[in-house]
C-alpha cells in the first residue's frame, strides 16, 4: 500500500544512476506461467500504521515480545476466521530490519502457521521507510535479506516471493533490470512462485508483461480508486483491464480495497459511489479473467483519522492474548470480494 491515501501525483524518478548489471540469462526464455491465478483467495495482514518502517515489522495483533509459539497461536486464531470467508492466501510484509533478527525467529510463526494449514503465503518486501521514495534503500542488505528468505522457504511450494512492493522510485527499464537481476541472483526462488510487481505503484503490468525475462513468473498488480480521478463502473473496468495488458492470466491483484466501516453497499449495481463502483469493477475483471486477489487489508494498515484502525480493513480485531477474533466489518464488501475470487 502507498504510505498515504492522497491523489496519485508523485512522479516516477527520472534519470537515475546506472544499476550494476548481473547476468540474467538464467531467466530469459523461461516458459510462461500457467494460465489463471484464482487459486489465490487472499488478504493482506499488515502492521497497524502501515508496513513502511525503519524497524521490525510487528503485525497488527502481535507484540514484539511474543515468542514463536505465541505468534503461531495468534496467527492460527486469525487464520481460522479468515478461512471462514474463503481465504486461503495471506500476503505478509518483510524488510531488512525484520529478517535475520531475533524478531524474525518469532515472526516466522505467521508464515509457518499459514503453510501448515495449506495456505499460500506471499512474502513481499516493503521499502525500509516511506522516505526512501519507492527505491531499495540498501541493495546489499536487500539481497542478504532475500537470500535468507529464499534459502529458508525456497523448497516450500506454498511460499511465494515478491521482490518489492510498489517500486515507484524506478523508471520502468530500471525496475525491470532490478527484478531480473534479483531472479538471477536468488535462484532458489523459482519463477513460477515469484510475483513481479508492475511499474509505478505496481499499477501497470504492460511493460513487465512484454519483457521476456519474466515469461515464467506471476505478476503483482495494484489498483485503488484513490490512485485516479472518479470513474464510472464501466470506465473502471476498462482501466483495470487495459493496465493488465496481455497478462491477466498470470496476474494477481495483490492490493485493492475500499472503506468497509462506513456502511457502503457493495451489492448495489446502480451505486453512484466511486468506491463501490471501483470494487465492483475490479472484482468483475478478476472474475472474468479467473484472477486471484489479495484484499488490502484484512487487518492493520494506516489508521483513518482518530478511529485507531484503517477503514479499508475487512475485519475488526478483538480478544486478548492468543484468543483473538476477527469480525467482518461489511457483509456486502465481504461477499463482493468472494465474488471476485470466483466463489
Amino acid at each position: 500500500m502507498t504510505n498515504q491515501r492522497r491523489p496519485f501525483r508523485r512522479l516516477l524518478a527520472g534519470a537515475l544512476a546506472a544499476l550494476t548489471m548481473i547476468p540474467v540469462a538464467a531467466v530469459i526464455g523461461a516458459a510462461p506461467a500457467a494460465a489463471a491465478t484464482n487459486q489465490f483467495k487472499g488478504m493482506n495482514w499488515a502492521v497497524l500504521g502501515d508496513n513502511f518502517s525503519t524497524g521490525p515489522l510487528v503485525l497488527h495483533g502481535l507484540s514484539q515480545s511474543d515468542s514463536n509459539a505465541t505468534v503461531r497461536a495468534k496467527a492460527n486464531a486469525l487464520y481460522d476466521d479468515m478461512a471462514a470467508i474463503g481465504v486461503n492466501t495471506v500476503r505478509l510484509p518483510i524488510n531488512t530490519h525484520t529478517v535475520g533478527t531475533t524478531w524474525w525467529n518469532a515472526y516466522r510463526g505467521t508464515i509457518d502457521a499459514a503453510t501448515a494449514r495449506g495456505f499460500k503465503v506471499i512474502l513481499a518486501y516493503w521499502e525500509d521507510g516511506a522516505a526512501s521514495g519507492g527505491r531499495i534503500t540498501n541493495l546489499a542488505a536487500w539481497n542478504t535479506m532475500w537470500s535468507n528468505v529464499t534459502y529458508t522457504y525456497g523448497a516450500n511450494t506454498n511460499v511465494y516471493f515478491e521482490p518489492m512492493n510498489e517500486p515507484h522510485g524506478y523508471t520502468s527499464a530500471e525496475w525491470r533490470t532490478v527484478a531480473a537481476n534479483w531472479m538471477s541472483y536468488h535462484y532458489s526462488a523459482v519463477p513460477a512462485r515469484t510475483l513481479i510487481g508492475g511499474t509505478g505503484y505496481s499499477q501497470d503490468l504492460r511493460d513487465v508483461c512484454n519483457d521476456s525475462r519474466f515469461n515464467g513468473t506471476l505478476l503483482s498488480f495494484h489498483h485503488y480508486a484513490f490512485f485516479y480521478s472518479p470513474m464510472t463502473y464501466d470506465a473502471f473496468r476498462t482501466h483495470v483491464q487495459t493496465r493488465l495488458g496481455n497478462c491477466a492470466s498470470r496476474a494477481v491483484v495483490t492490493e485493492y480495497g475500499a472503506p468497509m466501516s462506513t456502511g457502503l453497499n457493495y451489492a448495489d449495481a446502480n451505486s453512484t459511489d466511486n468506491f463501490v463502483r471501483h470494487i465492483r469493477a475490479v472484482t468483475q475483471v478478476m472474475r472474468d479473467n479467473q484472477m486471484g486477489g489479495v484484499y488490502w487489508p484484512a487487518l492493520g494498515g494506516k489508521p483513518t483519522g482518530t478511529s485507531g484502525f484503517d477503514y479499508y480493513s475487512m475485519f475488526a480485531l478483538s480478544g486478548s492474548g492468543t484468543s483473538l477474533d476477527l469480525t467482518v466489518r461489511n457483509a456486502s464488501g465481504r461477499d463482493r470480494i468472494r465474488y471476485g475470487w470466483g466463489l
